[in-house]
């Protein structure tokens, strides 16, 4: 995904995190043979910090309303606790989550 690539090139350190939501989701697809490889998401984390689900994140969890995968879920009420942007390629899974923005890097 050369666009994505780019994106995070222009990012400054610290300015991109992923959610320990995100992490959880990665790390259950390598355990079913999905990429990437453990190296590779050690890499990644060298340089993209974990950002920890908190007890802010979960009352806003608790209050979502809408009906979607339980990651998808999560990942939202991460974004809004910590005011951060959800970066997707599957925007519309999101497009029901009121005050959540939503950016997709790979258009």
């Amino acid at each position: 995904m050369p666009l994505l690539r780019e994106r995070l090139a222009e990012c400054a350190p610290g300015e991109v995190g992923l959610s320990a939501i995100s992490y959880a989701e990665i790390v259950l697809g390598m355990e079913q043979g999905k990429p990437p490889t453990p190296e590779a998401l050690a890499a990644l984390i060298e340089v993209v910090p974990v950002l920890a689900f908190d007890d802010k994140a979960t009352v806003v969890y608790a209050k979502l309303a809408f009906k979607r995968a339980r990651f998808d879920r999560l990942l939202a009420a991460h974004a809004l606790s910590i005011g951060a942007t959800v970066v997707t390629n599957n925007e519309a899974d999101f497009a029901d989550v009121p005050g959540l923005v939503v950016e997709n890097w790979t258009v």
